[in-house]
């Protein structure tokens, strides 16, 4: 049967935290049709079915998969249980939608990736941030060289809690960054140095300081931590030209761009003289889209299903974010030790 908008039918796994939204987006899409939810919670499932009385239901993940009027799977369960979940859905051939991060090892990625490509099937990963309006701003900002040279990134993602049980700050929350790093400035890391502590035993590291290095000369440092009095939320671009803030929190005017610089002077008249100069313009801040990026994300996902087109956010773009978190994650259980990134020539 050939896919029309008029015959996609999705289904969810996991109904916990992130699922719930994910249900909510997949009912009002255009196009689409949320037809069965899976949860190991019954108390779950009778949400779903009060909220969406249409909708399937059922504690078999499996059934569902393998469910013959059931074109896409959404997978919202914890990181461990996405290689399983997602290779079955892969294999039943189903299009998958996969939280973040995809999968616990870059080795599961990967047969993730060549299993989807295999079958010819939309892997695609939610890093949300890349459907915000700001970061798609910052994205074209970026490409079009209105800020000049990229110099620098400088990230605070901190806040108190969430705790989580089975990854650790890095994967929950510096992986943001790394997504929006890869997306914004179009170009791959080739080394991280990160440090970083767990101040509980038996949990994941809380608290880390990563820096990402690049063959250009571009720096990019990100602040994470689950230990903070405060949530803060805030990027600092720098480029030669122009700079950039993106505040998450702030209500309106998240994003705002500031005409400021430096600039020098090789002059040889000038070599007793102070070759820098500082250059302070306007602030403004853009008009970005205001469409919830969930909303966006899932539109992308239900097009590139119906066109064949590659998701912004698909398994390879996955796969980059996981080899990252492993790499920052061996640097800073090695208190800080430089690791290597892979080159991503077919990135």
């Amino acid at each position: 049967m050939t896919l029309s908008d008029e015959n996609l039918n999705i289904a969810v796994i996991g109904y916990g935290y992130w699922g719930p939204n994910l249900v909510r987006n997949f009912a009002e899409l255009d196009g689409a049709r949320m037809h069965s939810v899976a949860d190991l919670d019954e108390t779950a499932l009778e949400k779903v079915s009060r909220r969406y009385p249409t909708v399937q239901t059922t504690t078999d993940a499996l059934a569902l998969i393998h469910h013959p009027d059931i074109h896409a799977v959404a997978i919202a369960t914890p990181v461990s249980t996405h290689f399983d979940l997602a290779m079955a859905a892969l294999k039943a051939g189903k299009h998958v939608w996969l939280e973040k991060p995809m999968a616990e090892t870059a080795e599961q990625a990967r047969a993730l990736v060549a299993e989807a490509d295999a079958r010819g099937l939309i892997l695609h990963v939610d890093h949300t941030f890349l459907y915000t309006g700001p970061v798609q701003k910052m994205r074209e900002l970026v490409q079009t060289s209105a800020l000049g040279d990229p110099l620098y990134y400088d990230s605070t993602r901190v806040n108190l809690g969430l705790f989580q049980r089975d990854v650790n700050v890095i994967s929950d929350l510096a992986v943001h960054d790394f997504s929006i790093l890869d997306y914004v400035f179009d170009m791959q890391p080739t080394a991280v140095s990160a440090s970083g502590i767990n101040h509980y035993p038996g949990t994941p590291e809380n608290l880390a300081f990563i820096t990402l290095f690049y063959e250009t000369g571009f720096i990019a440092h990100v602040n994470v931590s689950w230990l903070a009095p405060v949530k803060v939320r805030k990027i600092l671009i720098g480029g030669t030209e122009k700079m950039i803030t993106f505040d998450e929190l702030e209500p309106s005017e998240k994003l705002k761009i500031y005409d400021k610089g430096v600039s020098f002077t090789d002059d040889p008249e000038q070599i007793h003289e102070m070759r820098v100069g500082y250059r302070v313009g306007d602030m403004w801040a853009p008009k970005v889209a205001n469409i919830e990026a969930l909303r966006n994300g899932t539109e992308h996902f239900r097009d590139c299903i119906l066109t064949g087109k590659k998701s912004i956010s698909d398994g390879r773009f996955g796969l980059r974010m996981v080899e990252a978190i492993e790499a920052a994650t061996h640097s800073m259980q090695s208190r800080g030790a430089t690791v290597q990134l892979p080159s991503y020539e077919d990135a």
